[in-house]
């Protein structure tokens, strides 16, 4: 071998890396000595060029990570060519980790590590290395820098950044679905073999879903997965070093997946027939029940619409969905009847509101079931056959004509009679009265427009068997006009004459009103009773009338007053007329027409009239006020009905007694207090009009030889208890009537108590003292019966 191939040779091992031997030689050559080595070039001028050497050959020292020895690590050597051997030279080191984690041998230049070194933590050392004197502590080489390089050995597992992931997919979804991705990190060096390369398996999971090896990419790796089958799936995943050779490090991670749903099935009824029941009573929108369809999906997805898509009652029902429940509320559209119909059908339809396309093929997404509802009878009130009346009736017509009639029926299977009644409080004066088996309204009264146009009734249609179920129905009356009022002056005339008029001057215009209103609105005619001499009238076709003189002059001394008799008629059928008088005076007048003064005596006699007889007219004034106000003063008190001039005190209630205290004993007799078990039962007053009949409620009697005080206590707590009792202003006094009367009781108010008609036209045939009570119960009942 030639010396430059030795060279080379040298070269070669001094620059690249050697594990098994980390001593390297390093040699100084002083600056003016030129040391060549490399081989000759021979240049063109002849000359031969030569490479100069440096004085101090560097390298990187390489280690190994995580030593396991028991001894130093032996790092390198470093070794200068001013080193004879001789122990004159001293080495030194220093930078990172020098003395601590570096120490050099200060004779040899041997470098070692004191500890286990970890890559991941640094990987490399920058370090300064110097060679002195040991007796001159002088530099014999300058100061150099080099590099300890830590190589990596696999000693770092893959890890997850999470321990459990969570995941969702589709349900359905194809082969190959992206899930997610999971991601490993190696801290081993990347650059340097396969310590940091990993690789992804799948562990658990298999065979649902994969995962790709190099990204970590976890698929669906079967078709249609269903969510209502399976929904939860747990995937273990490993990530594995050393390119997933045997050997290699590994990290698992545990992936959560979740099916989510799509809207891949239908809805469904679970029975074919619903049956529900309703009351016929039941008003328009009450629900009567509801129907569902299960859906297998969630959310949106399970989403269903109700509709009634055919039957017999789609008129009579309608659906309504209720999105909280997913459920389908059936309504009364209509009101029902029992008697009509007793059954409907319907044909009820489910359908998702939500439908995936890509899932048609599954479909249809709809179901329909059969709904059949039963009508329930109840005891219904009569109806009417209309809604309201309106009778149309003249005020001419006679007491007891019927003027109109009213239809009720009982709505029910039974058919239940019905008897008609009026409500008296729409018709206070009872005017009219109904027959209460066929409902026919006749008057009882007589009628005038003019007091009363319009009546408002209320009839009301009761069962017989059951008189709670009752309907009330209004009932118009309108009175139609009859002529059958003669027209007036339409006001008060004061009318006077000039005594200086001449004929055919203007003296008044009248005019007249009329309370009648005819079809063909008012017209009157005005006209003179006779002819007279000085006044005249003439119609001005208007409703108005002229009053004109006929004479030159008037002299007030000769008559100061004239009566001109005007006769005013009407134009409707019959004719209706009436006779009204003017009474004009004669006054004193200026030339321009205007009254100055009239006599004294026309002023205070408009009529005529002397002075005796306006004073007999003002003394009979004054009688009836004094009349009228002791008969308002004597209001206060209800005088009876039936006036004795014998002690009737045994056989009267009397009610408008106050008493004078303990010692008046003519107001009743303490005789019959004394004797209270000879009063069997409360009786009703007899001596006035009750207002409404209520049938006697028996009260229990004092125990024989009660004391009288304790008698009138309890019958004065009885009366304040009683609602049917009289006004808190009357005083009650108790009285026996006797028993067993031949002639029996006169008294009415207890035929409420019995099933006949009354008659009391009996009671005119008793004389004038029983003539008011022939008139208050002679009239005929309220409602009269069939």
């Amino acid at each position: 071998m030639t010396v430059y191939q030795f060279l080379l040779l040298f070269l070669l091992w001094v620059c690249l890396p050697h594990f098994s031997s980390p001593e390297i030689m390093f040699r100084r050559t002083p600056v003016p000595q030129k040391r060549i080595l490399g081989a000759r070039v021979p240049r063109s001028d002849g000359k031969i060029l030569h490479r100069q050497k440096r004085g101090w050959m560097w390298n990187q020292f390489f280690l190994l990570e995580e030593y396991t020895g028991s001894d130093y690590q032996y790092v390198g050597k470093l070794h200068s060519d001013q080193d004879k051997g001789d122990g004159s030279l001293k080495y030194i080191l220093s930078g990172d980790g020098a003395g601590t984690l570096f120490i050099i041998d200060e004779k040899t230049g041997d470098i070692h590590a004191t500890r286990r070194i970890d890559r991941e933590e640094k990987a490399f050392y920058t370090l300064r290395a110097q060679a002195i004197n040991r007796r001159t502590l002088r530099p014999v080489e300058p100061e150099s820098e080099f590099v300890i390089k830590i190589h990596d050995i696999n000693d770092n597992e893959p890890t997850f950044p999470e321990e459990i992931y969570t995941a969702s997919v589709p349900e359905m979804s194809v082969v190959g679905t992206s899930v997610v991705q999971v991601t490993a990190t190696d801290a081993d060096d990347p650059s340097y073999g396969n310590s940091a390369r990993v690789i992804y398996s799948i562990l658990q999971g298999q065979p649902y879903f994969s995962v790709e090896p190099e990204t970590g990419i976890i698929r669906t790796a079967l078709p249609n997965m269903n969510r209502e089958n399976r929904e939860q799936y747990q995937v273990v995943i490993q990530a594995k070093d050393m390119g997933g050779q045997m050997g290699g490090l590994s990290g698992t991670t545990t992936v959560n997946i979740t099916l989510t749903d799509v809207n891949d099935n239908p809805p469904r009824f679970p029975q074919n027939t619903i049956h529900l029941r309703v009351l016929e009573s039941s008003p328009v929108g009450t629900a009567i029940g509801s129907v569902k369809a299960t859906d297998a999906d969630t959310g949106k997805n399970a989403e269903v619409e109700y509709r009634i898509i055919d039957g017999d009652g789609t008129d009579m029902f309608d659906i309504i969905t209720e999105k909280d429940m997913q459920e389908g509320i059936i309504t009364v559209k209509k009101p029902l009847d029992y008697e009509s119909r007793r059954l409907y059908t319907l044909k009820v339809e489910a359908e998702n509101t939500h439908v995936d396309p890509r899932f048609y093929y599954l479909g249809p997404f709809k179901d329909t079931t059969i709904v059949k509802i039963s009508i329930e009878d109840v005891d219904e009130p009569p109806v009417f056959s209309r809604s309201s009346y309106l009778f149309e009736v003249h005020e001419d017509i006679e007491v007891g004509t019927i003027i109109g009639t009213v239809m009720a029926r009982d709505p029910d299977s039974t058919s239940s009679p019905i008897r008609f009644s009026l409500d008296r409080h729409t018709d206070l004066d009872r005017i009219f009265n109904i027959h209460s088996g066929n409902g026919s309204l006749y008057t009882s009264k007589p009628l005038d427009r003019e007091l009363s146009q319009w009546h408002n009734l209320t009839v009301i249609a009761a069962e017989i068997n059951n008189p709670k179920e009752m309907t009330r129905v209004a009932v118009f009356v309108r009175i139609l006009d009859v002529n059958d009022n003669a027209p007036q002056f339409a006001v008060f005339y004061d009318t006077f004459v000039c005594e200086n008029a001449r004929p055919g001057q203007l003296i008044q215009t009248i005019s007249a009103v009329d309370k009648d209103d005819p079809l063909g609105g008012q017209k009157f005619f005005f006209s003179l009773a006779a002819v007279n001499p000085n006044f005249t009238v003439q119609d001005n076709e208007d409703n108005t009338a002229r009053i004109l003189t006929r004479k030159n002059g008037f002299n007030r001394h000769e008559i100061s007053t004239y009566l001109l008799p005007v006769v005013i008629s009407d134009n409707d059928y019959p004719i209706q007329s009436s006779t009204g008088t003017l009474t004009i005076r004669v006054c004193a007048c200026d030339s321009q027409g205007n009254m100055q003064s009239c006599s004294a005596e026309a002023l205070l006699l408009p009529a005529g009239l002397s002075t005796g007889a306006l004073i007999a007219i003002l003394l009979c004034i004054i009688i009836l006020l004094v009349v009228l106000f002791a008969a308002l003063k004597r209001q206060r008190k209800k005088e009876p009905l039936i006036l004795s001039k014998e002690d009737i005190r045994d056989n009267i209630v009397s009610y408008n007694d106050e008493g004078g205290g303990e010692e008046d004993t003519q107001a009743f007799d303490i005789g019959t207090l004394r004797n209270p078990a000879a009063i069997e039962e409360k009786k009703l007053r007899r001596d006035i009009i009750p207002e409404t009949l209520f049938i006697p409620r028996r009260t229990p009697t004092a125990p024989d030889n009660a004391d009288v005080r304790d008698f009138i206590n309890e019958r004065l707590k009885e009366h304040d208890l009683d609602p049917t009792a009289p006004p808190y202003d009357s005083l009650a006094t108790y009285a026996y009537e006797g028993n067993d009367s031949i002639a029996e009781s006169l008294s009415s108010l207890e035929s409420g108590t019995t099933d006949g008609d009354q008659n009391y036209d009996y009671l005119r045939e008793w004389g004038p003292r029983f003539n008011k009570l022939a008139e208050m119960y002679g009239g005929g009942e309220s409602d009269k019966d069939a």
